[in-house]
């Protein structure tokens, strides 16, 4: 035993000096990211969004990787301990690119996150800047990647092509047709172009309504009013046909339709619907000071159709937005169902009438 350690003394001690090395590179690395993020709480009021722990866990597996590869060193010939070392300069390069690239990104989502809360305390628009993070967001990990795959020797052709200014443009003319340059490329109109706003409530065709909550660079997400989620991507969202409620003016026309039978009265129908919508409270005065005076009302009412089981009436009532609107619809809808089975105007359904033009025989 003793002529083992004498023997392997040194290899013994590096062996011990570097498993120490790990140990402590690991905790001090821990101490500073717990440090760190204590003092971005206290300080700053910021809670860490991940990035801390994420480069522990790089730099943490960095010195595990290093240390597993300085003890192999000593039991590998010469020739693949410049392999090794070459592979440690590669994951020593790749470990810095890939801290520099999860900093890089998460301090610009942060500045664009400021800024875009900044925009909204001014009640300004802050689509264009949650649109462009995503873009800046996007490059940087992708220059990571390609600076990574610049050391490879099978892909630093590759890397460098793209990174060139001749290489990107032929990378974009070349995937021009795919999808998901599609989704940015209408990503940009829509920012650039602005027909709908992060906050518009917009109604796609096809009954699809909603408030717009982001605009990424694949899809546009929309709050239904059920409080559901929907993602449209966004080469699909620029082609479709919509309104948008938040445009210029937010006062809407609800526009009430209900059909009465051909001999119940119109007249007392017409005042009845008008009767409801005038006094809900969400109603908005629309007329013109010459149409007050002239005692226009504030809800008109006209025969829209003359259909073939019914007499169709709508009424025309504004609100002051799209919220609004719905509510007015369906608390009128209901007042005025109540109202005609009071006053006894009837709502027709279908129904079909068999003559026949000889009585029907029967059996004895």
């Amino acid at each position: 035993m003793n002529e083992f350690f004498e023997d392997y003394q040194y290899e013994i001690i590096y062996i011990i000096v570097t498993i120490i090395s790990v140990v402590a590179l690991r905790f001090l690395t821990t101490f500073i990211q717990k440090r760190a993020l204590k003092r971005s709480v206290e300080k700053l009021h910021y809670q860490s969004d991940g990035t801390l722990k994420t480069v522990r866990r790089i730099l943490n597996t960095l010195w595990l990787v290093l240390g597993i590869i300085a003890i192999a060193l000593l039991f590998v010939s010469p020739e693949v301990n410049k392999t090794l070392i070459d592979n440690s300069k590669f994951i020593i390069y790749s470990a810095i690119v890939t801290i520099s690239t999860v900093v890089l990104a998460s301090t610009t989502n942060k500045w664009f996150k400021w800024k875009v809360n900044k925009k909204n305390d001014e009640h300004d628009d802050p689509t264009s800047l949650k649109f462009l993070r995503y873009i800046a967001i996007g490059a940087i990990y992708t220059t990571g990647v390609l600076l990574i795959l610049l050391v490879l020797p099978g892909f630093k052709g590759v890397a460098q092509t793209v990174l060139g200014g001749a290489g990107v443009i032929a990378v974009i003319a070349g995937i021009a047709s795919q999808e998901a340059l599609g989704n940015i490329v209408s990503g940009l109109f829509i920012v650039s172009f602005k027909p709908f706003r992060i906050g518009d409530i917009i109604k796609i065709e096809g009954g699809m309504a909603g408030t717009v909550t982001d605009i990424t660079l694949r899809h546009t997400v929309i709050q239904n009013f059920e409080n559901q989620m929907i993602v449209v991507p966004n080469s699909v969202i620029n082609k479709e046909k919509l309104v948008n409620y938040n445009s210029v003016d937010k006062r809407i026309c609800v526009r009430l339709e209900i059909g009465i039978s051909y001999e119940s009265d119109i007249d007392l129908a017409r005042k009845i619907m008008n009767e409801e919508c005038e006094k809900h409270p969400l109603i908005i005065e629309k007329r013109t000071l010459k149409e007050i005076k002239d005692n226009v009302p504030k809800v008109r009412v006209k025969v829209v159709q003359l259909a073939e089981y019914s007499v169709i009436l709508r009424a025309y009532a504004w609100t002051a937005n799209p919220d609004d609107g719905w509510d007015l619809r369906y608390d009128c809808l209901e007042s005025i169902k109540k109202r005609f089975d009071k006053e006894g105007i009837q709502i027709p359904f279908p129904q079909q009438y068999i003559h026949f033009k000889s009585p029907l025989k029967t059996e004895e």
